[in-house]
């Protein structure tokens, strides 16, 4: 494959430049330079060092002319353009002295919204991952010298904090009129991936259309589902379902057309992955995808998914084909129902109520999950998570604009909104248990093919949601979060608490 003219970003490499190599060169490189290894079942397995996360602290939005107004600075850490011009510099002269790995690539799978990407890369690792959660390159995008959008990622760089005016050495910074993302100081590849759907919220509310961060699959009746949730709620689980079409696991668009996939691979937890409860994950992790901070057996190379060694946050990284029933477009029609997917650590929510239009916008806008001890470091007890729109860190614009989006579309094509509790029940986090994978994928099922429509309902005295109390496959005691504590007191004192916060979290929207 010829080499771009890499000049055009201001950038002359001494050393070599690999452009567009396959999957299977890509892991040899990586293999040869010492980036990764291999599992058994052939996975490219990469550490990301001290960086096992995103770092939003480290995350900058240039002050451009052309956008600043519409930027919502209250949640966005601007940064000056000369000092980004500075920092790009820096960069660049860094990565004239590397071996380069360049991978043209493509986001958003309508073509009348499809941005081409090119992502220079100084290790083979982080160019496979481009190449898995990208879409594939057009013959005609390869042929353009000159993509829409640039992303510069080199974990080796570190800058001079105190000098530059940051907050540590590592810069993830997004230029908008120089169509130019820079990645430095960080391994972590997720990265890479947020940086382009950050951007697209802002690109694609500008041309009317709404960015989501959720899952989204197709029934065989042509049904679009959308799984809203932050990290860890299950969107990415909820979402491979055998008996429905994959459109996508993480990020999606919705126009006047339907909704596409922004990206064309997956990116999913691999914590405590099991081959009995997400069968589709554990088969598409094998030669051509990559583990992300999976620990290995030393002798038998294979990934230990139960282990926290490293992080909570293993992730797993696989092109969408790997999963056998997606949908190859990546494109669906308009959806016919919406999840808000909610892993409550307290275990008072309901594992499943109907929302109405006003508590559906009132959900969206306050984005409700819980952490957990473990997760995080510091986080010593399930800790109340409010991002709103179910993406607090990639949103550029107001949550206001996300939300009218949303509300105009679920009303013109009234669509029924449900929220789905993935947590935990019969007490918090170190009392109670998970809610059983089984009864969810019971409840998701039974939402999507009608079968709650007719069933009874109560309303809840806490949260005011209207919960069924009978669900085909659900014993009916697990449809009532409160029976399954052996304290009701202390139910009623832990649901109290987070309705407040909950209350707390929508005053700010008033």
């Amino acid at each position: 494959m010829p080499v771009p003219d890499l000049s055009r970003h201001g950038l002359a490499p001494t050393g070599p430049v690999h452009a567009n190599l396959s999957a299977p060169a890509l892991i040899e490189r990586a293999l040869r330079r010492g980036e990764a290894q291999l599992a058994d079942s052939g996975a490219l397995v990469a550490y990301t060092g001290e960086r096992t996360a995103r770092s939003p602290e480290d995350k900058y939005t240039v002050r451009d002319p052309s956008v600043e107004a519409q930027i919502d600075w209250t949640r966005n850490r601007p940064l000056a353009p000369d000092a980004f011009d500075r920092l790009l510099a820096q960069a660049r002269e860094y990565a004239n002295t590397k071996e380069l790995f360049v991978q043209d690539a493509a986001a958003c799978a309508d073509p009348r919204h499809r941005l081409s990407l090119r992502v220079v890369a100084e290790q083979a690792w982080h160019a496979f991952f481009a190449r898995c959660l990208f879409l594939p390159p057009t013959l005609a995008e390869l042929d353009r010298s000159n993509p829409d959008w640039l992303i510069l990622a080199l974990p080796g760089v570190r800058f001079d904090a105190a000098r530059e005016g940051l907050k540590t050495p590592v810069a993830i910074a997004l230029s908008f009129e120089r169509k130019t993302i820079l990645v430095a100081g960080t391994h972590y590849a997720g990265e890479i991936k947020k940086s382009i759907f950050t951007i697209l919220n802002a690109i694609l509310p500008w041309k009317g259309l709404f960015p989501m961060h959720c899952s989204a699959n197709v029934g065989k009746a042509g049904d679009v589902a959308l799984f809203f949730g932050l990290s860890g709620t299950g969107k990415t689980t909820l979402s491979a379902d055998p008996e429905r079409r994959l459109i996508g696991d993480d990020e999606h668009g919705w126009s006047d057309q339907g909704v596409f996939n922004i990206e064309g691979g997956c990116y999913a937890k691999t914590i405590r992955l099991s081959a009995e409860k997400e069968p589709q994950i554990y088969q598409a992790l094998r030669f051509g995808s990559i583990l992300e901070n999976v620990p290995l057996d030393p002798a038998s190379r294979r990934p230990d998914y139960d282990s926290q060694k490293i992080t909570e946050n293993t992730r797993g990284a696989y092109p969408l084909e790997f999963i056998p029933n997606h949908e190859p477009s990546g494109r669906g029609g308009h959806p016919k129902t919406v999840f808000f997917l909610t892993c409550d650590a307290f275990g008072v929510m309901p594992p499943i109520a109907r929302l109405t239009p006003v508590q559906a916008m009132d959900h969206f806008l306050c984005g409700y999950t819980a952490k957990v001890a473990g997760t995080e470091v510091g986080v010593k007890e399930p800790t109340a998570v409010f991002s709103t729109c179910f993406a607090a860190p990639f949103l550029p614009l107001a949550p206001r604009r996300y939300a009218d989006l949303l509300r105009e579309r679920l009303t013109a094509h009234q669509v029924p909104v449900w929220l789905l509790n993935t947590g935990w029940t019969g007490g918090g986090f170190g009392v109670g248990q998970r809610i059983n994978l089984t009864y969810t994928r019971a409840m998701l099922r039974a939402a999507l093919e009608g079968k709650l429509d007719s069933a009874p309902f109560r309303t809840d005295p806490v949260f005011g949601l209207s919960v069924p109390t009978a669900c085909p496959g659900v014993p009916p005691e697990v449809l009532d979060p409160r029976a399954a504590w052996e304290d009701g007191a202390a139910y009623d004192r832990a649901a109290a608490d987070l309705a407040a916060r909950f209350q707390a979290a929508l005053a700010k929207f008033a």
